[in-house]
Order: C-alpha cells, then sequence, then structure tokens
C-alpha cells in the first residue's frame, strides 16, 4: 500500500469534517462557539467525549504498555470511573446553578479577581501541555509510517494539520465539535474492533482462546498490592480519580461540551454513561496491546532485557527493531498485518487524534477570552468586533501548539501516556486545591499570595518527587503526584488565609433592624 493513498485517504477524511463543520456552523455566534447555545444532545456529546476523553494517546500509548506492565493501566481507569461520579455529582450542579459559560468565574464569584486569572491560567498551561503532547504523538506516527515516504518534512505535516484544524473550528466551536467529535469517535471505534478482529482470526483464536493467551503470557495482571511501587492499587485507584476531577470536572474543554447540554439532568447521564463507555474502550484496548504482542511473537519477536542509561529495560525485538511501547501497534499495523489494516489504522489514528486537538483548541480560545481578556463583559465591542478577536486568540493558539509540538519532538521517551499524567500531576493539583478550597471552606486567600502559593507547591512537589525513594524509605510517588500537589497548594491557601469581618443584618425584639459587625469564615 503506497504513502499516496494513505494519503488520500487522510485528506478525504478532512473533507468529511469540513462538509460536517459547514452545516453546523450555519447561523452559528459567539455563544454557539462558546457553549453550543445551550442546545447539545446529551447522549450525542456523551458518545463524542469518549474520543475527547480516549484520544491519539490511547490509541497508541495504551497497547503499548501491556509489554512492560500488563493491564495494571486499568487500574487507574477504576480511578477515573469513580472520579466521574463526584463530577456529576459535585461539580456539575455548581457550573448550572451559576450559569457558567467558563467554569473558572465560579473562582471569582467565590474568591476574587486573582483567584479566577490564576485557575484560568493554569488551565491553559494544563490543557496546552496536555492535547499538544497528544497532537505530537500522532504526527510523529503520521509522519514516521506514512510521510516520510514521500518526502514531507515534520514541520510541513504539523502546520498543514493545524491549519486544517483551525478551518473546521474556527466558525462553530463547540457546536460544531459535538458532531465531528461523535463521527470521529465512531471511526476510532470501529478500527479498534477491525483491528481485534482480524489479529484474533489470524492467530487462530476466538474469545475464550485469547483471553487464555493473554493470561498465560501474564498481560492480564492488573492489581498490584506493594505498597512501595508506583503502581501500588490504592494509588492508582485514588489517583485515577482525582485526575478525572481535575482533567475532566476542572478542564473547560470537556465541561464546555457538558454544559452546552440544556439541562443539568441531561449532562450528568451524558457524564455517567461516558464513564462506563470509557472504562469499557480502555479495557478493549489493553487487550489489543496484548494481541499485537502476541501476532508480534508469532512472527519471531521476543521480549529483551537491555542495559539502557545504567539501567536494565525490556525491549520487544521484531526484525533487529525494539518496537516495545508506542512503536507497536503502528509497526505491526503497516508492516505485519495487510493494507487495508493499515488504512483502518490511519482512519482511528487521525478520528483520535482531532477530538483531543479541535476541542483542545477550542476551550483555549473559550478560556483566554472570558476569562483573561473579558471578551463577554466588553459592552463597547459589536458582536462582529468580539468575532474579530476571538479568531485572532484562535490563530494565537495554533502558533502556540506548533511550537509545543516541535517541543516535544526534541524530549520525546518513547512512551508519553505517563509523561502526559506526569503533566497533569503538576499542572493541574493548584486548579484542584482552588476549587477544593471554594467549595469545602468558607476563608478568604490574600490575593497577593495566591499565585504565590499555586507556584511554590509544584515546585514542592518536583523537589520531594526527585527524592522519594531517598526520602519516603523506598516509597515512590506515582499517579498520586496530583494529590500531593493539590494537598499542598490547599495547606499553603489555609496558612494565607483569614477571618473576614463583615457586617451582617441584625433584628431587635423590637423588629428595629441595625447592623452588627462579626467575625466570620468567608
Amino acid at each position: 500500500m503506497g504513502s499516496a493513498v494513505l494519503l488520500t485517504i487522510i485528506l478525504a477524511y478532512f473533507a468529511l469534517l469540513m462538509g460536517i463543520a459547514f452545516y453546523t456552523s450555519r447561523h452559528s455566534n459567539n455563544e454557539s462557539f462558546f457553549i453550543g447555545n445551550r442546545n447539545s444532545k446529551w447522549w450525542v456529546v456523551a458518545f463524542g467525549m469518549v474520543g475527547t476523553s480516549l484520544s491519539g494517546m490511547t490509541f497508541i500509548s495504551v497497547p503499548g504498555t501491556v509489554g512492560r506492565s500488563g493491564f495494571d493501566y486499568f487500574q487507574v481507569v477504576i480511578g477515573y470511573w469513580l472520579g466521574y461520579f463526584a463530577v456529576a455529582y459535585i461539580l456539575l450542579p455548581l457550573y448550572y446553578k451559576l450559569q457558567l459559560t467558563s467554569i473558572y468565574t465560579y473562582l471569582e464569584k467565590r474568591l476574587g479577581t486573582t483567584a479566577y486569572k490564576t485557575g484560568a491560567l493554569f488551565f491553559i498551561l494544563s490543557r496546552t501541555l496536555g492535547a499538544t503532547l497528544r497532537l505530537y504523538l500522532v504526527i510523529k506516527v503520521l509522519q514516521l509510517f506514512v510521510l516520510d515516504n514521500m518526502g514531507i518534512s515534520f514541520e510541513v505535516t504539523a502546520i498543514v494539520i493545524l491549519a486544517l484544524i483551525l478551518l473546521y473550528t474556527y466558525r462553530g466551536g463547540v457546536k460544531t465539535i459535538v458532531w465531528t467529535d461523535t463521527l470521529q469517535t465512531t471511526f476510532m471505534l470501529l478500527a479498534l474492533l477491525v483491528c481485534i478482529g482480524y489479529i484474533m482470526h489470524a492467530l487462530g483464536m476466538g474469545v475464550g482462546d485469547t483471553w487464555h493467551a493473554l493470561t498465560g503470557n501474564g498481560y492480564t495482571k492488573m492489581f498490584h498490592f506493594d505498597p512501595l511501587p508506583g503502581n501500588f492499587f490504592l494509588k492508582q485507584l485514588f489517583g485515577g480519580a482525582f485526575i478525572t476531577i481535575a482533567m475532566t470536572g476542572l478542564d473547560q474543554e470537556m465541561m464546555q461540551k457538558n454544559i452546552s447540554v440544556k439541562t443539568l439532568k441531561d449532562s450528568q447521564k451524558n457524564m455517567l454513561t461516558l464513564s462506563f463507555l470509557q472504562a469499557f474502550v480502555v479495557f478493549i484496548f489493553l487487550m489489543l496491546g496484548g494481541l499485537l504482542y502476541l501476532y508480534g511473537m508469532s512472527k519471531g519477536g521476543s521480549f529483551q532485557q537491555v542495559m539502557t542509561n545504567g539501567k536494565m529495560d525490556t525491549q520487544f525485538i521484531l526484525d533487529g527493531k525494539n518496537i516495545m511501547g508506542d512503536n507497536i501497534f503502528p509497526t505491526i499495523a503497516f508492516h505485519y498485518l495487510p493494507p487495508f489494516i493499515g488504512i483502518i489504522f490511519i482512519i482511528g489514528l487521525i478520528s483520535a487524534l482531532f477530538p483531543s486537538a479541535d476541542g483542545a483548541l477550542t476551550a483555549l480560545t473559550s478560556s483566554y477570552c472570558i476569562d483573561i481578556i473579558g471578551l463577554k463583559r466588553r459592552t463597547d465591542l459589536t458582536e462582529k468586533q468580539r468575532s474579530r478577536k476571538r479568531l485572532i486568540v484562535h490563530n494565537m493558539f495554533a502558533i502556540i501548539f506548533l511550537g509545543f509540538v516541535f517541543l516535544f519532538r526534541e524530549v520525546d521517551n518513547g512512551s508519553l501516556i505517563q509523561t502526559l499524567l506526569v503533566v497533569a500531576g503538576y499542572t493541574y493539583g493548584p486548579l484542584l486545591a482552588l476549587f477544593a478550597f471554594g467549595i469545602f471552606t468558607k476563608r478568604k486567600v490574600m490575593d497577593n499570595a495566591l499565585p504565590i502559593v499555586c507556584i511554590a507547591a509544584p515546585i514542592l512537589c518536583y523537589i520531594i518527587k526527585e527524592h522519594d525513594k531517598q526520602w519516603l524509605g523506598g516509597y515512590v510517588i506515582g499517579n498520586e503526584l496530583l494529590i500531593l500537589n493539590a494537598a499542598l497548594t490547599f495547606l499553603l491557601l489555609i496558612s494565607c488565609s483569614r477571618r473576614e469581618e463583615r457586617e451582617i443584618p441584625f433584628v431587635k425584639a423590637s423588629n428595629e433592624t441595625m447592623t452588627v459587625k462579626q467575625d466570620v469564615d468567608l
């Protein structure tokens, strides 16, 4: 199968997205872009968000993890499932009660402008890093297996893909993305099922035989009960739960789609449906990972222990090349399976890419416009002027995405799913602490100390994590890094907060109303 055929398929897919974007963006305005006019169907949002929550990172990296760690990633997924319930019944009622367009305006109402701006900036940093990391991974695979053979450079690939994403999101925003995500999730899941079905057929296995083979090779091992390593069950469980609360419930991209649903009840249905769908789909991706290694072994592949940078490293060698981790799925799909599987893989890959990239670009534009420059509050601007400023910001973030994609190419370590979780641990911790402080206390933080606290806590976490084995008696900090970061931030916020004196009404027995001063927690 030639690279030109694959490129044609990619362009045809873009053409389909453009058609949907054109149809859904008719008569759209700024409210359509930001929250879809609060008229999205909950079941459409739920299904489309499967693609957003999984992304190309899941499509490529999760199957690759099975060779080293079996199914232990599913411990994190169980935590995700628990986290969705917290989002549905704690955060969503709050957002609907306040009728928020940007969820960070809650921080302004509760803690003031400094907290509001700080929270929004941490989201912008977090989502920019996470989205560009996912985007880089998919561009890397397209480049390595399709476009290098055609003499197209990595730089050109990245620029063209971002330009195409801009084309179908610049007008419709959330109103468009709700439907394009649904289409892309459908293609991603079809690609997953077709690849699994073909490999099982090629190996001559049914479902029972497949599970037996995966278990026999140790791939289905899921739970770990040694509390010291990073893969301890409770670390993964609680880490996963708080990752979901932070990366979904406190993330403008994910909540922007949820609050585009008309009612709270329907939005909660969307969230709970997503929790079950995501758990099921990730489990299937883990099964695919095991099957890929089984198929590789049937072609002569084997696991080998190799000394790398002074440490023993497990590698999967096939035809003299290490394809462990992120490389196994694309390598098997393009070089060892029939051409039509390569086509299916490409469709699935780009379907996994765009729900995360387009949604992030739209959410970042929304957050910057609403939270940082206060676009909706500008009464001196016409609707046309607001739209012009929004488009400038949209283009600005596309350029920032491009810069980070180039940066990640320089620091790629070959398995990016863990890198993504570590980045989330450092950047979402302060955001989680700000919301927790606002919801569960009634105190007021000193404005000048708040940004310092939110920067200091991640730095302290980094220092602790770098010395965790030495300082903590062999204990390794895993996905609970986010919890540690949020807890440190929360404690520092408490130390910088105060009981504020305010006037409250007091009614005397004579029904004469007077005012007294009283110390109260704010």
